[in-house]
């Protein structure tokens, strides 16, 4: 039953922004908020860590893009800045048995034993790109950009790794990567970007094919050339758009923003050099309150729901809001929006939401995980008294609604014993 009011869709801006006051005031009026996306479309948001924690496992929920009404009614347009979301062919829009079939063909690189193995590649590559920290920095009077020179190159060179993407492709998808997740995005451009993403994953599965290697992207294309029954074409390109997008612009978002917490609440770093708390710690509350995610698209009720007191019509295209039940005072107290990196984790043992839940779960927590502590730990260790080059009120907000960090951040990066 909807015992909810009458409230006015808030007008999502399609540049984002810092996510949490507005968090903060949505979720002040209820677990649910109906959302304005761009174009007009009418969507909602679940911002309540229970209500979505219930919405994201509900049995009545799918990701096929079949069930988004605006989208069977011809009401999305061409280059509409979400689209990819909801149409790339995948695991994040498939259901049921193909859900398990796509998820499957890749899990295996993901297992717990898989990640583990590959720690000693993951440290070599972190002391590489500090020691290119550290050369920038005295290129530009001790000023380097950490997103720039060590939190995006590090998981974007294991996921290339993994899938065997060549260095000369890793800019250019890491621009088309950003533009097609764009919120806003010109439907020209949103369109051009599509376009060019597939054709240079098309070159380099043509590549694969001719030259198989050890790697993911031939395993996919071994699964396509069985019969297709395990892999059609499209599904080959639009797992490699996710893998490559997904796999290095959530940890991104993670190490920038765990960087940037530890540098502003320097009593938690304290914490953690004393054995207090672990990096591992670190990367939980900062999963938690300052998720790298903060609307992610999107999920369609198959019949009307009532979720957190609010009626979600069928059809519905809905927003994980995982910034929001981050920092939700309901489930994580009055102090849910202080950063403590010995915050007990709560009954459900369920700490956050930031990476999913239920059977979309994100498949590269495990690696995710591991390149952040290795990232995290090795960055400190090297640079002890790392500070951040400009004032806490700075640094440009990431663009777009979707993802949640900072365009840069400097920092001055002193090494020990200087």
């Amino acid at each position: 039953m909807d015992t909810s009011p009458v409230r006015t869709p808030h007008r999502l801006d399609p540049a984002g922004g810092c996510p949490h006051a507005l968090n903060a005031r949505l979720l002040a009026q209820g677990a649910v908020a109906p959302v304005e996306l761009p174009g007009g479309i009418e969507g909602m948001a679940v911002l309540g860590h229970t209500a979505l924690k219930e919405f994201l496992q509900h049995p009545d929920v799918a990701k096929d893009a079949r069930h988004f009404a605006a989208l069977r009614a011809g009401r999305i347009a061409p280059g509409w800045p979400l689209l990819t979301f909801a149409t790339v062919q995948g695991m994040t829009t498939a259901d049921g048995e193909d859900h398990r079939r796509l998820r499957s063909l890749v899990g295996r690189a993901f297992t717990p034993r898989r990640v583990e193995e590959l720690r000693p590649r993951v440290v070599e590559l972190t002391d590489q790109l500090l020691d290119d920290l550290a050369r920038a920095a005295v290129a530009d009077d001790g000023v380097a950009d950490l997103r720039r020179h060590f939190a995006l190159p590090l998981p974007m060179g294991v996921i290339s790794e993994l899938l065997g993407v060549e260095p000369r492709f890793r800019d250019r998808l890491h621009h088309l990567g950003d533009q097609v997740v764009a919120t806003d995005i010109e439907p020209a451009e949103a369109v051009r970007a599509n376009r060019e993403l597939v054709a240079v994953l098309d070159e380099i599965a043509r590549a694969k094919a001719a030259a198989p290697a050890d790697d993911l992207t031939s395993a996919l294309i071994a699964a396509r050339d069985e019969g297709g029954d395990r892999l059609s074409h499209q599904e080959l390109i639009g797992t490699l758009i996710l893998m490559i997008i997904a796999g290095h612009e959530t940890t991104l978002n993670l190490i920038t923003n765990a960087v940037r917490a530890l540098c502003t609440h320097p009593d938690q770093l304290a914490l953690v050099r004393t054995g207090a708390a672990g990096w591992a710690d670190v990367v939980d509350e900062t999963l938690r309150w300052d998720a790298p995610v903060s609307y992610f698209p999107f999920r369609y009720p198959v019949r009307d729901l009532t979720v957190g007191g609010t009626l979600i019509p069928a059809g519905t295209p809905v927003l994980a809001g995982y910034s929001a039940a981050g920092r939700d005072p309901a489930a994580h107290g009055p102090d849910a929006s202080r950063f403590d990196v010995t915050r007990p984790a709560r009954p459900d043992a369920v700490r956050h939401l930031s990476l999913g839940h239920g059977a979309h779960y994100c498949l590269g927590a495990p690696l995710a995980r591991l390149e952040a502590t290795v990232a995290l730990e090795r960055l400190f260790t090297r640079f002890p008294t790392l500070e951040l080059a400009t004032p806490e009120t700075d640094p440009a907000p990431h663009a777009g609604f979707v993802g949640n960090s900072v365009r840069s951040l400097p920092v001055r990066p002193t090494p020990a014993g200087t």
